[in-house]
């Protein structure tokens, strides 16, 4: 998500000489002679390593602490980092803790994108061998102190709960070994367990390390945050994106009692005052005369109507962009009858309505920054809070606290609440902190949005009623253009992740799949599983009509074409999901399937769906899941059922609309989400794996929705052509 990586996020992408000049201009233009991206990024650092690394602390006790470089914002990975750790280190569990770890992109970043940032469910898999490693190298430091205490061979000693025995029955701890163990120079490559060895990995034991404190209100989120001196900031933002500041008048926000000052920044107008309610109070008694000639001035019917045009070919100003093209698609453009089916989808503007709202604390002092706040990408606020107040990146300060959500809304590439909190704590001055705090209608109104999205598809059936010729038009924003540095080549793979790489496209002779992408003044961004939010939804749905189609049983029909493409996986958690569901629907409701891989794991569901007063309500949901090695059983059968739900959320009632470019839902009451008595039983298997881990996070989200969808079919013969399910214009 920030550079290096390619568009997709999954690999770290090779700098050119000129993207390192373009970088050194986020430092100040400063000239950086030999330096490496994360030299670059974490140029003015001052982070120390203990003796164990970057990953371990151990104190005088023996107590371990693991440094995790991943924000922990509900998902549960400090349990998992933790565990990879202790496993290898044989440490006791239950004195096991996890801190958080400073902001230093050359010893923290995401091994897949090149900086320290938590996102694309990649928290476990790209820790994977890291911390393994780590484990491992101080479990040899140790044994190795105490076979030079001993004066014994290293291979006689054991190591079990942060004790090391010998075979003579000596015995000592972490903590008495501790000095003579931070002696001992760590092995370069330490020898890893065998997994058949592990005794903590993929059991019960592996709880969340959080749970106590977020229970009983220990745990620190950035609204707890109070700093002697510390003043509250809210901002005016223009009501439509891309308006600007034309005038406006103080002189009634000033009388509020509380209020310290006023100005404006680049965002707004802002409001500094000694509480949050006189902040709230001097923002409504602004006068501001915004400037929108450069402002987005469309709805949502205009928008999506400028969509179709593109499909249509009314349109020809936007590009279209290949990312998918085998075989002679040329017979596709005339084609009719029985065989050909022609289906369009349509999906809004969604929010990502994180239970915590953005907020962030920052002090500046001349070029000294610090921040506190739940940053999910801490590279990415350095480099550009860097940019304003003309320091090095590294020397930016961040403490990253727990955070009540994201769901992708926490790293943008302009980092703009961290970014627009900064620049008011610098007219402020002296060190004194300021916290920022946006309201619930503040990120609804002024946010970032999950992208409009029009998918076309023209499918060509074969003899057996499989597909023959497949093509797929897409007509979306980009969400990776703001990236500061070049992503790779070819367009944004965002936008049809889960189509390119689909089992059903791999099955399918002839293919002409394309892309275009509208500019559009709307600011959009990842949403939790980015493109498979649209992308499974359209693939199964459509598998389920092509089925019906050549007259086939839905399973079957997925079941013949992952032999016919390969798909080992995806049928191996076809086939769990349908063992495990049983033979047939609970009485009164009716079942439909959906399978899907994102982020490196396959996940299939099977839902139980009825109509209750003409909407949708969803029962029991059976989910099978391969992502490799099952770190924490528990925690990803959370993840399964909060992804579930959310997906559920968002496909029931999940809209934003614009009217004349201004948002209409500001806050839970005009954009509905799941209630708890609405919130389906959902049960989890795990397909056993000796793969690498792969996402958790993420993946159970795009499933249920193409679920849903496939089980109404199935009991009305109705496709589902627009989400939300429950629409307020319907």
């Amino acid at each position: 998500m920030n550079a290096p990586v390619d568009p997709k996020g999954l690999k770290a992408v090779q700098p050119s000489r000129r993207d390192v000049v373009v970088a050194s201009t986020l430092v100040g233009g400063a000239l950086v002679v030999g330096c490496s991206p994360a030299d670059l990024m974490s140029a003015g650092s001052k982070v120390e390593v203990g003796a164990f690394g970057p990953f371990i602390k151990i104190a005088p006790d023996g107590a371990v602490t693991v440094i995790s470089k991943h924000i922990e914002f509900g998902q549960g990975n400090h349990a998992g980092l933790a565990a990879i750790v202790a496993e290898e280190l044989d440490a006791d569990w239950s004195k096991v803790k996890v801190e958080q770890a400073p902001a230093n992109a050359k010893l923290y970043a995401n091994g897949t994108m090149g900086a320290q940032l938590t996102g694309g469910s990649s928290a476990i898999s790209n820790s994977w061998d890291q911390l393994r490693k780590a484990g491992a190298g101080a479990r040899a430091m140790f044994v190795q102190a105490a076979a030079n205490r001993w004066n014994v061979p290293v291979g006689e000693i054991t190591v079990k709960d942060s004790v090391l025995t010998h075979t003579s029955g000596k015995t000592a701890t972490f903590g008495e070994l501790l000095n003579d163990a931070a002696k001992v120079n760590p092995p370069a490559d330490p020898k890893l367990k065998d997994p058949k060895a592990f005794t903590l990995i993929g059991s019960d034991r592996v709880r969340r390390k959080d749970s106590q404190a977020k229970s009983d209100g220990t745990a620190r989120y950035t609204q707890d945050v109070r700093l002697p001196d510390m003043l509250t900031a809210m901002v005016a933002h223009p009501p439509r994106f891309g308006g600007k500041v034309k005038s406006f008048d103080a002189g009634e926000a000033k009388k509020i009692p509380g209020v310290v000052d006023v100005f404006e920044i680049p965002t707004g107008i802002a409001v500094v005052a000694q509480n949050t309610y006189a902040a709230r109070m001097g923002r409504e008694a602004l006068k501001v005369e915004w400037d929108e000639e450069k402002a987005e001035k469309r709805g949502s019917p205009a928008i999506i109507q400028g969509y179709r045009d593109v499909l249509s070919g009314k349109d020809a100003s936007v590009k279209w962009e290949p990312f998918d093209q085998r075989g002679d698609a040329a017979a596709l453009d005339a084609a009719k009858g029985a065989d050909v089916v022609e289906l369009n989808y349509e999906f809004p503007y969604l929010a990502h309505a994180t239970m915590e709202p953005m907020n962030c604390v920052a002090a500046v002092d001349g070029n000294k920054v610090k921040l506190t706040f739940g940053s999910q990408g801490p590279t990415l606020d350095q480099l550009n809070v860097a940019k304003v107040v003309g320091c090095l990146p590294g020397s930016v300060e961040i403490e990253t606290l727990f955070a009540g959500g994201s769901f992708g809304r926490r790293a943008t590439f302009q980092s703009d609440y961290a970014v627009e909190c900064v620049h008011i704590a610098k007219k402020v001055g002296k060190g004194r902190p300021v916290k920022l705090v946006w309201t619930r209608e503040d990120d609804m109104r002024s946010g970032y949005f999950r992208p409009i999205v029009l998918h076309a598809l023209k499918v060509k059936l074969d003899k057996d009623g499989l597909p023959a010729a497949w093509r797929h038009r897409i007509v979306t924003q980009s969400i990776m253009k703001g990236a500061p540095m070049p992503m790779g080549k070819g367009p944004d793979s965002s936008a049809f992740e889960g189509i390119n790489d689909s089992p059903y496209l791999k099955a399918t002779p002839v293919v002409d799949a394309q892309v275009a992408f509208p500019d559009i003044g709307v600011p959009v961004l990842w949403w939790r599983s980015v493109g498979a939010t649209h992308t499974a939804f359209v693939m199964e749905h459509t598998i389920d009509q092509l089925a019906a189609k050549a007259g086939k049983d839905p399973v079957a029909y997925r079941q013949a074409l992952y032999a016919k493409a390969g798909a080992d996986r995806h049928l191996a958690v076809l086939n769990l999901a349908l063992e495990k569901a049983g033979p047939k629907a609970t009485a009164g409701w009716t079942r439909g399937v959906a399978v899907h891989e994102s982020f490196g794991s396959v996940v299939a569901q099977i839902a139980e769906v009825k109509l209750e007063n003409g909407a949708p309500r969803v029962g029991r949901v059976v989910t099978a899941i391969d992502c490799g090695v099952a770190i924490s059983p528990d925690q990803i059968a959370a993840q399964m059922e909060g992804g579930t739900c959310y997906g559920l959320s968002a496909a029931l009632f999940g809209e934003v609309t614009l009217t004349d470019g201004q948002v209409d839902q500001t806050n839970f009451d005009g954009y509905r989400v799941l209630r708890i008595n609405e919130a389906p039983s959902v049960e989890t298997h795990i397909v056993p794996s000796g793969n690498r881990p792969s996402g958790v996070g993420e993946p159970g989200t795009p499933v249920i929705a193409p679920a849903v969808a496939n089980a109404l079919f199935s009991l009305n013969k109705i496709a589902t052509s627009r989400l939300p399910f429950v629409r307020s214009d319907a």
